[in-house]
C-alpha cells in the first residue's frame, strides 16, 4: 500500500489561510480543503484535528504576517508618524490582483461568525485587539520623541487609524476606482502627519 505523500505543514496553513480569507469560514467546504491543500480528508483532520482548528490556526497565521510586515515597516519608517502615514499610502499601491485588496480577515471573520462560532470569534477579537495596541504603541513612540504633544492619547489615536484602515480596505474590497482609493489613502496620511507637534521657533 502507497505512502501518503508527506505534507509541508507551513505551506498548507498558507493556502488554507488564502482560501478561508477568500470564501470564509462557512462557504469554505471540506472538498475546497481538499484540492486546496492537496489533502485527503483524513489526512487533513489527522494534521489539524478539525476544520475549525484548522481555521484557528489559519487566522494566527494571518494575524502574525500582518503584525510582523507592520512592525517592519516601522521599523525602516523615519519616524514613528511617517510610518503610519506610508501605511496607508501603501495600499493604494497594492497590484491589481493582491490578496491584500481584501478586507481583513480578522473582521471578515467576526462578520462571518459573530453569532454562530463564539471560539472563533474570541480569536478574531483578541487579534484585532492587540493589532489596535501595536498601532498605539506606535503613537505612545511618537510622543515619546516629541513627534505628538503630551496630551495625546495613544489609545484613542490608535482605535481611529484602525477603523480608518478597514474603511479603506473595504473601498478596495469592493472595486472602488483606484483614483479614488489613492485620494482616501492620501487623506487618511495627511491626517496622521497633521497631528505632528508644532515646535516653537526658539
Amino acid at each position: 500500500m502507497a505512502r501518503a505523500a508527506p505534507y509541508d505543514r507551513d505551506a498548507a496553513l498558507d493556502a488554507a489561510m488564502a482560501l478561508f480569507w477568500d470564501k470564509g469560514y462557512h462557504a469554505t467546504s471540506l472538498k475546497d480543503l481538499e484540492a486546496t491543500l492537496a489533502m485527503k480528508p483524513g489526512s487533513i483532520y489527522a494534521a489539524f484535528t478539525s476544520k475549525e482548528n484548522l481555521y484557528l490556526l489559519a487566522l494566527e497565521r494571518y494575524f502574525e504576517t500582518s503584525r510582523s510586515g507592520i512592525r517592519a515597516a516601522m521599523a525602516r519608517a523615519p519616524s514613528p508618524l511617517t510610518g503610519l502615514a506610508n501605511h496607508f499610502r501603501g495600499f493604494a499601491r497594492l497590484a491589481p490582483h493582491d490578496t491584500a485588496r481584501q478586507a481583513c480577515m480578522m473582521t471578515k471573520t467576526l462578520i462571518d461568525t459573530r453569532t454562530t462560532d463564539p471560539a472563533i470569534v474570541e480569536q478574531a477579537r483578541g487579534y484585532l485587539a492587540a493589532m489596535q495596541q501595536e498601532f498605539s504603541a506606535c503613537f505612545a513612540r511618537a510622543v515619546a520623541i516629541g513627534e505628538l504633544p503630551d496630551t495625546a492619547d495613544p489609545d484613542r489615536l490608535a482605535r481611529r487609524y484602525l477603523a480608518n484602515i478597514s474603511a479603506l480596505r473595504i473601498e478596495l474590497a469592493r472595486g472602488a476606482p483606484p483614483e479614488d482609493v489613492l485620494t482616501l489613502a492620501e487623506d487618511m496620511a495627511l491626517e496622521v502627519e497633521g497631528l505632528r507637534a508644532v515646535i516653537p521657533a526658539p
